[in-house]
Formats: C-alpha cells, sequence, structure tokens
C-alpha cells in the first residue's frame, strides 16, 4: 500500500513528533538542547510557523504548532532537521542518518484536544520517569505557560487566552490543568492520531477538514472507498 503524504492545512494545529533512528539519543549534552531550541525559533519564524508548545525528550521531540502559510510545516521540519543533524555529526564525530525516517504529524481539533495535547505534551517527561513535576524539567513549554520563565519560541494559541483575564490567573490555571493530567483515552488518542497520520476530532471537525484537502483524513473500513466530501454549495 502506498504510504499516504503528510496531513498539513494552513491554520489548524498540528501535534508532531520527531524520532531518534533505532531509538537512538538525538540530545547529548545541554549544548545540543539549546541547538535545537535556536533552530526551532529561527527556521519557525523564517517559514511563518507558530509553536504553542515543546518537549524535547532523549531520544525524540513533540511539537505542538500552527503553520500560517502552505508548505510552512514541512519547509520548517526539513530546515530544522538537516541543519541540526550537520552539526550533531560534526560535533560528536559521527556520520549517517540521526532521524528515524521523516516526522509524524497530524491535525487536532483546537476546543476538543488543544489544551489537553499541550498538557500530553508536558507530561512526557514525568511519565518517562525523568522527573517528578513538569516544573523540574527544563526543556519543554511547561516553564513558560506556568510562569517560571519566558520562552521566546513559544507563541501562544488563542485559546490559552482564555483560562484567565491576567496573567497569574492563565498561569495558575495551566499549572492546574496540566497537574490534574490528561485521561488514558486522551493520551491514547493522541500519541496513535500522530503516530498514523489520521486527524483527531469529532465527525463535523473531519468532515468540514476534509472540505479542505484530498487526502485521506480518517481511517476506511474495510470495503469502502474513500471518496472526498464535496464543499457545500452556498444558499
Amino acid at each position: 500500500m502506498a504510504r499516504l503524504p503528510r496531513l498539513t492545512v494552513t491554520g489548524y494545529p498540528h501535534h508532531v513528533i520527531l524520532r531518534g533512528n533505532n531509538r537512538q539519543d538525538i540530545f547529548r549534552n545541554t549544548a545540543d538542547y539549546q541547538r535545537m531550541l535556536d533552530l526551532l525559533f529561527e527556521h519557525s519564524r523564517a517559514h511563518k510557523v507558530d509553536i504553542h508548545a515543546y518537549v524535547l525528550m532523549g531520544n525524540h521531540l513533540h511539537l505542538l504548532l500552527t503553520p500560517q502559510e502552505d508548505q510552512g510545516l514541512p519547509k520548517m521540519m526539513q530546515a530544522v532537521g538537516r541543519s541540526y543533524v550537520q552539526v550533531f555529526n560534526k560535533v560528536h564525530a559521527r556520520t549517517g542518518t540521526l532521524w528515524e525516517g521523516r516526522y509524524r504529524s497530524t491535525l487536532i481539533q483546537t476546543d476538543r484536544y488543544l489544551l489537553a495535547c499541550m498538557a500530553y505534551i508536558d507530561l512526557n517527561p514525568v511519565r518517562a520517569h525523568m522527573v517528578a513535576q513538569p516544573e523540574d524539567y527544563v526543556w519543554s513549554s511547561y516553564g513558560h505557560y506556568a510562569g517560571h520563565r519566558i520562552d521566546r519560541l513559544i507563541m501562544p494559541h488563542a485559546l490559552v487566552w482564555g483560562l484567565g483575564n491576567t496573567p497569574f490567573a492563565r498561569e495558575a490555571a495551566y499549572a492546574e490543568l496540566v497537574h490534574a493530567g490528561i485521561s488514558a483515552d486522551q493520551q491514547g488518542a493522541l500519541t496513535d492520531a500522530a503516530l498514523s497520520g489520521w486527524a483527531l476530532g469529532d465527525e463535523r471537525f473531519v468532515a468540514d477538514l476534509q472540505t479542505q484537502t484530498e487526502r485521506r483524513l480518517v481511517k476506511t473500513k474495510a470495503g469502502r472507498p474513500f471518496s472526498k466530501v464535496n464543499k457545500p454549495v452556498p444558499n
């Protein structure tokens, strides 16, 4: 079966996962982590991609972002991936590939999954037993949203402003949201959607989204051919 093209639609939040080949570490020291953040900042701005949340783990990374221009996301990821590997190989005296093929990504429904995805991302180090609390991990967006530091990489999504009327209220609300955690069903849905490339949302979200892309958005049942939903005709 032919591999589906990546699902990318301008103006929608995307959950992106980039993994090291054979689960090898892609960050070996502090300089590596900082280099990745610098490259993400440079190329997200160059290609008009808003990064809402991130976490850099030992052998992979997660991003929650919204591309504002067509092809902005793939161009950003290509530039970041190539630039990072060139320096990583030189610094660590190695050759060959670093990444596990292409990055994985999916679109998520904003009102249903965006805040859950942010919490999912910021809780990664806790789930991996790297730290006891999300605030103990430096290489994630949690510190920015919880008010511990200002992170120049972060472009908050409009939904975040609805968490409170003041910065303090928003920070407290976000910290409470993350510490409350997400359900096992949400965690599984976010992981599966990103790895499979299927859109994550309710039926109406998927139907509306399908009018903007020829690419199949959900897994079809056996024996049912895919057909694109036509755009509605204005009354």
